[in-house]
C-alpha cells in the first residue's frame, strides 16, 4: 500500500505534547508512534515502512489528517521531523487496528470536531458494511436478491 506520510514532533508549534491520544507517551523507539484518521487506519494498526523497515503503531490522531490517507509519523526531534518532510512510501500492514477501540476512545470526545468527524466516518463504514452483508445474505443461488 502506498501512502502519503508527514512527520511531527513534540516541539512542533501547536503540538499535542508528549502523550498520544490514549494518554501514553509518544514512542520513538522500536515500535514508533504514528497518527492517522482512525476511520481509515484504526487505533492499534501496526505497519512497517518498506524502504526503512521502521515499524509504527497508530496511537494518535490529528486535525489535518481527518478525511485523508495521510499518516503522520512521530519523530523524536525537530531535525528528524524536518528531514522526513512529506514522502509517499510503501507500507506493509502487519496488523489492522480496532474500529471498536477507536470508537471507545473517540466517543467521550465527540463534542470536539476532529473526533466527531472520525466517529461519523466510522459509523458510515459500519452501516455500509452491514448493508453489504444484508444484501449478500438475501441473495439467491444465482446471486440475485431474493424477493421478500
Amino acid at each position: 500500500m502506498n501512502v502519503r506520510t508527514t512527520a511531527y514532533c513534540v516541539h512542533e508549534r501547536g503540538g499535542g505534547g508528549r502523550r498520544n491520544a490514549v494518554g501514553e507517551y509518544l514512542s520513538g523507539r522500536i515500535v514508533r508512534s504514528a497518527a492517522s484518521d482512525w476511520s481509515r487506519f484504526p487505533l492499534g494498526t501496526r505497519f512497517k515502512i518498506v524502504e526503512t523497515a521502521e515499524e509504527y503503531v497508530i496511537d494518535d490522531y490529528g486535525t489535518a489528517l481527518v478525511g485523508t490517507n495521510t499518516i503522520d509519523l512521530y519523530k523524536p526531534s525537530r531535525l528528524e521531523m524536518k528531514r522526513w518532510g512529506v514522502r509517499h512510501v510503501d507500507i506493509d500492514i502487519l496488523q489492522w487496528g480496532s474500529e471498536e477501540q477507536s470508537i471507545k476512545v473517540l466517543k467521550p470526545r465527540a463534542k470536539h470536531t476532529t473526533p466527531r468527524r472520525m466517529l461519523i466516518a466510522l459509523a458510515s463504514k459500519k452501516n455500509h458494511r452491514n448493508s453489504r452483508i444484508a444484501n449478500f445474505n438475501s441473495a439467491g443461488e444465482n446471486g440475485r436478491i431474493a424477493p421478500r
